[in-house]
């Protein structure tokens, strides 16, 4: 085959991409050269992305050279391509997905962890990204968003200048050019948290849709289940008839024999956006069903009944509240605590310490313990590790997903050999104290009891969310479940109660407010 021609932007990130193919390509023993292109984006830096005029304003003069035959191959990052290629062109390959996380980046002296995603009170954050702001502010509505161009060493370089508190970019992009960020406060935001950008992290292999040979020589490198995954990405990005400026994330992730998809949607910028998740088997259709989800016409419930209480300004009750959707949220259970004065005995030679709800977090700190110099903290999920932050200590682990024997097995891994302190309710199921290895040693806390309320009265919401098996056994010594209505379990031991009633549940991803708020809006009313 001849010698190939690369076009690719300028940028540092975008010349990293080039090379990063071009080595590919030679590890297969084809040879290529480089061919610089300026587009739109780059030219035009005074202006928000969601101004300039059309779409594909980073990719327009590679697709141009292309279809002109002066380029064999424009490599882009997939998520700046617009859904509808060209007459004439094709994506021929994709590599394999870097990790699709966003980095939020701070300031030090702009740092509070008491707070969620570690940012002060109003905190100035730049991104040109209308998703990014959208979830953003969803989380932290007193943040103050403002714009962010340049390519990801000028952001950086803006942050170190301080026109910004923080600023949010891709990790794909710190990673692929290795730059240092010890001067800053740096948060890993998950991509359940902030949903990221349609196919982000990926890269694409652009060539002329004639060149078969190409073609056929570049599926050595092509990477297909990223291809299959960021395919339903892209898929309700087009069913959506939205561009790189659309506040719309979707991520699509294979774990064993299923696919996981989140999908966040906001009609602006400064829309609270809707929130979906999706476990299924195959990607048949899924697209379509996606974006159905989110059609003006369908049919929310009424009334959700939780078994706690929900702030004023709690992300669930705002996800809720947008669609009109009231919220019966009375807890069916009381707490005491069982410990008053905590004995040193119990913290000494504490290396970990583990959080299984936020009421043990709240009981713990309220014993105002003296914690050992270099203990480290996990957390069965968000809830708990939001309560820990209030605290003022970050999680070290954090349980994903909302499984707990999962949960359990992955932090028996973390703490293999160590010693770790249980604070709990005295009627704990113990499960992930049961997960642990033989050499990793256990010291129980029981530190408070749990004691169910009498006469509870039912609720004729559509859907009910227990929070607890304690709940379970509470409303359902007077109640029954009504025909029709639909039950939302947090956690396993939740679901199981009922399980054993012969109750069909559903368990949201994470058993926090985003996973509730996915978990309802998933509902067929």
């Amino acid at each position: 085959m001849k010698r190939l021609i690369i076009g690719t932007r300028g940028s540092d990130l975008a010349l990293w991409q080039a090379n990063f193919i071009k080595d590919k390509l030679a590890a297969i023993g084809v040879e290529a050269e480089l061919k610089i292109i300026k587009t739109q984006g780059d030219k035009i830096l005074n202006l928000r992305l969601d101004k300039l005029e059309g779409k594909g304003f980073f990719t327009k003069e590679l697709e141009e050279e292309l279809l002109g035959g002066t380029i064999d191959i424009a490599v882009h990052s997939h998520k700046d391509l617009p859904t509808v290629h060209p007459d004439g062109l094709t994506i021929a390959a994709v590599t394999e997905r870097e990790d699709p996380s966003e980095l939020l980046l701070i300031l030090k002296d702009c740092v509070n962890i008491t707070h969620k995603l570690s940012l002060k009170t109003g905190a100035m954050v730049g991104t040109s990204s209308n998703r990014r702001k959208a979830q953003l502010l969803a989380l932290r509505p007193d943040l103050n968003i403002e714009d962010l161009r340049g390519n990801v060493p000028t952001r950086i370089q803006k942050l170190r200048d301080e026109d910004y508190d923080a600023i949010m970019i891709a990790k794909a992009g710190v990673n692929r050019l290795s730059i240092d960020l010890s001067e800053f406060h740096v948060e890993v935001i998950d991509p359940t948290d902030i949903v990221p950008a349609p196919a982000q992290g990926a890269l694409a292999i652009q060539i002329r849709e004639n060149d078969s040979e190409l073609f056929d020589t570049l599926q050595q490198i092509h990477h297909k289940e990223t291809a299959d995954e960021i395919a339903v990405e892209r898929k309700v990005l087009n069913l959506f008839e939205g561009g790189c400026h659309m506040p719309l994330g979707c991520y699509c992730k294979k774990e064993e024999e299923q696919y996981e998809v989140w999908t966040s949607k906001a009609e602006t910028d400064e829309d609270f956006p809707d929130r979906l998740f999706y476990r299924v088997e195959n990607l048949d259709g899924l697209a379509e069903k996606i974006v159905a989800k989110f059609s003006g016409e369908r049919k929310f419930p009424a009334k959700v009944f939780i078994s706690r209480e929900v702030g004023e300004h709690n992300y669930f009750r705002k996800a809720l509240e947008k669609h009109n959707i009231e919220i019966d949220a009375r807890s069916l259970i009381r707490t005491f605590p069982i410990v008053t004065v905590l004995d040193p005995f119990y913290l000494k030679h504490i290396e970990w310490i583990f959080f299984s709800s936020r009421n043990s977090v709240d009981y713990f700190f309220n014993l105002k313990p003296m914690l050992p110099k270099h203990v480290k903290f996990g957390v069965a999920g968000r809830g708990s590790e939001d309560s820990l932050r209030r605290m003022g200590h970050v999680a070290d682990y954090v349980g994903e997903g909302g499984d707990i024997e999962e949960v359990a097995e992955l932090f028996a891994e973390a703490v293999a050999g160590k010693t770790v302190l249980f604070p709990r309710a005295q009627d704990s199921l113990l499960s992930i104290q049961k997960a642990l290895k033989s050499d990793t040693k256990v010291v129980d806390l029981p530190i408070y009891e749990t004691v169910i309320e009498e006469n509870i009265d039912q609720t004729y919401a559509e859907v009910l969310i227990f929070t607890s098996p304690s709940n379970v056994d509470a409303y359902f010594v007077d109640n029954l479940l009504d025909p029709g209505q639909k039950v939302i379990a947090i956690g396993n031991s939740t679901a199981k109660k009922f399980e054993e009633m012969g109750v069909k549940v559903i368990l949201p991803y994470s058993p926090d407010e985003i996973g509730l708020a996915e978990a309802v809006f998933g509902i067929d009313i």
